[in-house]
């Protein structure tokens, strides 16, 4: 009976994802669509954080940096700036990669540090990044400086390419439609390998160090590679975002990495809840969306209540915005949907000690 409702509720939702461009194209526009691949797009990045942040407790104000990085990658192989068109199945590996090598480089410098030096560290690492690719343009043009590069070759497989409208079986799919389903397929993948990392032996050993990581290296986990293997596999999934983002937008420049972008990213984690996939995907989505709709709503409801616009929406957004996070964090200060573990360690201090033997323990099996 359990099973046959499973298999139910995954039909339900499978059909509603494949559905969902084209109910949101009918009731609120194709720019919608747009937005909802960039919501799919930051939920990825989000998801890359929360491996480091979430299971391994290490906090990073420079993640977008492995975003720009990927992002970057693709820009140059992938457009007339070098004059390279290389395929898509090898620049968005090669990005990936890349941003798993930096995401060691930053990694490895930084395993001593905690707390406010490592965010420290870690948001320098994130502007010198964002510096070095708007100052890369001379003496030799490699970036194209804060102008950025443009005409980037949209993501194609063999002559089947997702830049222009595509017909299937007498199905009319506009390339917003087609992004939609190319990062949906990336988000599953991003989400069953979080999973399956959460539940394996290295995941244990993420939230143990994140619990006490004296105790975890007293209990013989070998916390240096494990750190490394966090920030490692969070930059991957960073890399991967980043050329897909690139492929997506066709234009890249050094103003879409900035310190805001990060915060952003790690709002999705600490507002869903640090630490669980279902609430990293919940805070992807609000963050994204919430945004919008208050840029699109401000303005009428002011027009409607006061007959004319006072505030201008803007920055009445980024109030409404901001008032919004606020209201969430003192209701839900694990966030909207934590993991078991983490809402135990705030409403439950009579256990921690015990929670926290329990979880190196675990870890050391």
């Amino acid at each position: 009976m359990l099973a046959g409702r499973s298999r139910l509720a995954l039909t339900v939702g499978a059909a509603l994802l494949l559905l969902l461009p084209f109910a949101v194209d009918l009731l609120l526009g194709r720019g919608w669509v747009r937005i909802t691949d960039f919501a799919l797009l930051y939920i990825m990045l989000a998801l890359g954080l929360n491996i480091v942040v979430g299971y391994a407790g290490l906090l990073d104000l420079g993640y977008i940096a492995f975003f720009a990085v990927g992002a970057y990658t693709y820009a140059l192989l992938g457009s007339p700036q070098f004059g390279l068109h290389w395929p898509v199945w090898l620049v968005l590996p090669l990005g990936a990669s890349l941003s798993c090598l930096f995401g060691v480089l930053l990694g490895a410098p930084t395993l001593r540090l905690r707390g406010d030096y490592l965010a420290i560290v870690t948001l320098g690492f994130g502007e010198i990044i964002r510096i070095f690719l708007n100052n890369l343009n001379g003496p030799v043009n490699i970036t194209n400086g804060p102008q950025g590069i443009s005409r980037i070759d949209p993501v194609a497989v063999g002559g089947f390419s997702l830049g222009t409208t595509q017909h299937l079986g007498g199905l009319e799919l506009p390339s917003v439609h087609l992004y939609y389903y190319l990062f949906l397929g990336c988000t599953l993948l991003v989400i069953l390998v979080s999973l399956r990392l959460e539940k394996s032996r290295i995941g244990r050993a993420w939230m143990a160090i994140r619990e006490d990581e004296v105790a975890a290296e007293a209990m013989g986990i070998n916390t240096r590679n494990i750190k490394l293997l966090a920030f490692a596999m969070g930059a991957t999934f960073g890399g991967l975002s980043g050329g897909l983002f690139a492929g997506f937008q066709g234009f890249v420049s050094p103003e879409s990495f900035g310190l805001m972008e990060s915060i952003m990213i790690l709002c999705m984690v600490v507002l869903g809840g640090m630490g669980n996939i279902g609430g990293v995907v919940l805070g992807g989505v609000l963050l994204v969306l919430l945004p919008e709709a208050f840029r699109h709503g401000a303005g009428p409801v002011q027009q409607m209540l006061l007959g004319r616009i006072i505030i201008d929406p803007e920055s009445l957004r980024m109030l409404l915005f901001g008032l919004a996070l606020i209201l969430v964090m003192l209701v839900r200060p694990a966030g909207l949907w934590p993991s078991v573990r983490r809402q135990r360690e705030l409403t439950a201090d009579d256990g921690a000690a015990q929670q926290e033997q329990d979880t190196v323990y675990d870890a050391s099996r």
